[in-house]
């Protein structure tokens, strides 16, 4: 997979490329990974990338000409029909099925805003779709664009240790993980759950199974009222709560 960065502080994104996860799919040539500066395609002798906003207002807006020009060099390092998307407040939520679905791709260019806001005609003539980490204001799209780089490149075949580690990652199939467990056997009087020591697979996938249900209903409803739940996942979901004291 091929991956662009369109940013004002390549540095600082080029970091994710280096250590963990996405390091090990850049070493591996998995993963190419590369940072354009719109700086680079300023033409004043400061290279100025930002002006005032038309219409007055606190803050500045990032260039039209510097960042276009950054955005054409981007797409020329990634495969001809890779989207250009921008990370922005307004764009659709990222999550595990936007990670999955860009994982699928060749390759795509993200663009990371800064200052209070990018010309709106940069948007419309040259970016393909907007992406949010949520709703919440980050000083800058860098941050967001690692955070996507991550979650896709885990999900790359060969990647991870274990190519099990993605599949029973939380939200992979709609629900949190569920809870983990490793020695020592007892801490400070709290024992693993005695099915984890079974050795019975079966049992403990359900077990497995039935936490992450539970702890989805407990924590992020949302994710449960999005499932039409089989009479299985019911069954499950109250033995669950159940064994919780929850009715």
């Amino acid at each position: 997979m091929q991956v662009a960065v369109v940013s004002l502080f390549p540095d600082l994104v080029g970091q994710v490329g280096e250590h963990g996860v996405v390091g090990r799919a850049v070493e591996r040539q998995v993963l190419s990974l590369q940072c354009v500066n719109p700086r680079d395609y300023a033409e004043d002798a400061h290279r100025t990338v930002d002006d005032r906003p038309y219409g007055g207002g606190p803050g500045m807006v990032l260039k039209y000409e510097p960042t276009a020009k950054a955005i054409h060099a981007a797409r020329k390092a990634v495969p001809g029909e890779s989207p250009v998307i921008c990370l922005s407040p307004q764009g659709k939520v990222f999550d595990q099925d936007e990670a999955k679905r860009l994982a699928g791709l060749q390759g795509f260019v993200l663009l990371a805003g800064r200052y209070e806001g990018i010309d709106e005609r940069l948007i419309e003539n040259e970016v393909d779709e907007e992406l949010s980490l949520g709703d919440f204001v980050l000083s800058g799209g860098e941050i967001a664009a690692m955070a996507v780089i991550d979650a896709v490149t885990r999900l790359l075949p060969g990647v991870l240790g274990d190519d099990e580690s993605a599949s029973q990652d939380s939200f992979m199939d709609g629900l949190l993980d569920h809870p983990h467990y490793t020695r020592p056997e007892i801490i400070d009087g709290q024992r693993v759950p005695a099915v984890l020591l079974s050795g019975d697979h079966a049992r403990i996938a359900r077990w497995r199974y039935k936490q992450a249900l539970g702890r989805s209903f407990l924590r992020r409803p949302d994710l449960v009222k999005k499932m039409n739940l089989d009479r299985e996942q019911q069954k499950l979901l109250d033995e669950f709560l159940k064994e919780q004291g929850l009715s």
